[in-house]
């Protein structure tokens, strides 16, 4: 099975799961990730105190259907997890259809979409059906169960670090809490999960990488709560990767500050690769971002994405399934993200420790011995990228501003930098992200 196949068959175990922002559905989704990489999960109580939040009551969902005046079952959340609203508080009665009609949502203007609805902080039922469900229902009396409880459980995150070299940290955050969206949901931690697996493979690491996977806002905000000062100083980039298995051009959304290393890396990998891409401007009504953004993070927490919330038409929508997103789009993203990885992962700052005009590169070896016409193109690239690096490596400049000038591959660049420390030409100069 290819990695494709992989990510589609993960999809189809992921999907039928009652995700909300609390309860088993998102612990099962967890156990489920975690065969691809394992994660370490933290438990918050209930009522925990997060920043102006508090960590809500769980919710448990057992069951959710009506039954119409024929007795058979309308509505039936154990088929389609959005007919439901998600967080519904218990209720079971009888209601005629007028009654009944009052606690329904659709959308008349999508007419086979069925919508996805909330009640998070505030008690509330109700069901959730399209437009042509609801105009079929026929009058008479329908039987409604909602077999839930909020109880005092707990909020879910996991998350895996993989060591590297340095401490500095890349951080890849992502949400599990809608029920059965593909491009809204499982796009998302299935790229992410496939990442980390990726990395936790690479021979070596420079950055230390870490993977949340947490509800959206009030997940992340909890997980601030709890790791915010570690991040604080940890933290060199980040990426909030979120509905990336469209095929549309991908969206790299700038952080707040729009300068950091994790926006240049992002940028700069994404035009090495054989497709356009656009760049947006941070705005705090995006997704998790705008946490790790927020005041008093100022993370450099930029959003990798394929298929921007809020700005296709079966967003939030039973529509946004399987057949909406497509599986290379989503191996693209993939690919776009472990090519930033990789990019963060090379790029550092040297110092020429031989700086008063141009070493002798010959005697150190890192020169071609043979000149002219005949030199191998490679020996000529080779030779062209080590005096471009000499000039360069004043200990400000980082890997991608030279390969910005140069227009030098930055893996190259960072092949001759690290044999020029180890021949003592030149010296890494560590921290002071940019």
């Amino acid at each position: 099975m290819d990695e494709r196949q992989e990510l589609e068959a993960y999809f189809d175990r992921l999907w039928p799961i009652m995700r909300s922002i609390t309860g088993e559905g998102v612990r099962e989704t967890h156990d489920i990730l975690s065969e691809l990489i394992p994660l370490d999960r933290t438990e918050v109580p209930s009522g925990t105190q997060a920043f102006d939040w508090t960590v809500p009551k769980e919710w448990v969902f057992r069951d959710a259907y009506v039954v119409g005046p024929d007795g058979s079952r309308v509505l039936d959340a154990r088929k389609n997890t959005l007919h439901v609203v998600n967080y519904a508080a218990p209720f079971r009665g009888r209601l005629s259809r007028a009654e009944l009609d009052e606690r329904l949502y659709s959308l008349p203007g999508m007419p086979d979409a069925i919508p996805y609805v909330t009640s998070y902080y505030r008690e509330n039922w109700g069901f959730c059906l399209s437009q042509n469900q609801r105009d079929a229902l026929p009058d008479g009396d329908y039987d409604v169960v909602i077999d839930t409880d909020f109880i005092d459980g707990s909020l879910t995150f996991s998350e895996a670090v993989l060591p590297g070299k340095s401490d500095r940290e890349v951080l890849i955050s992502t949400y599990t809490c809608h029920p059965s969206m593909a491009n809204n949901e499982l796009s998302g931690p299935l790229v992410s999960a496939f990442l980390a697996r990726r990395i936790a493979q690479w021979p070596e690491r420079n950055f230390t990488y870490r993977f949340v996977f947490a509800p959206e806002t009030i997940g992340a905000i909890t997980y601030l709560s709890q790791r915010g000062d570690h991040l604080k100083k940890s933290v060199a980039a980040g990426y909030v990767v979120t509905c990336v298995g469209l095929p549309t051009v991908p969206t790299y959304q700038l952080s707040q500050r729009a300068d950091t290393l994790a926006d240049r890396a992002a940028r700069f990998a994404l035009a090495q690769l054989d497709e356009p891409f656009e760049v947006r401007d941070f705005h705090p009504t995006g997704s998790d971002e705008r946490q790790y953004c927020s005041p008093g993070f100022d993370l450099p927490v930029g959003s990798y994405i394929r298929g921007r919330y809020g700005q296709y038409d079966e967003y939030h929508t039973s529509l946004d399934n399987k057949d909406l997103i497509d599986f290379s789009a989503l191996n693209a993203s993939l690919n776009a993200m472990e090519a930033i990885c990789r990019t963060l992962d090379q790029n550092h700052r040297y110092r020429n420790d031989a700086p008063f005009g141009e070493p002798n590169l010959g005697k150190r070896g890192l020169y071609p011995t043979t000149g002219g016409k005949r030199a191998n193109m490679d020996h000529r690239q080779r030779a062209h990228a080590t005096l471009w690096l000499c000039n360069q490596c004043d200990g400000r400049r980082d890997l991608i501003d030279i390969a910005e000038r140069s227009g030098m591959p930055l893996p190259l660049l960072y092949d001759i930098a690290e044999q020029c420390v180890s021949r003592g030409l030149f010296s890494r100069v560590e921290g002071g992200d940019r």
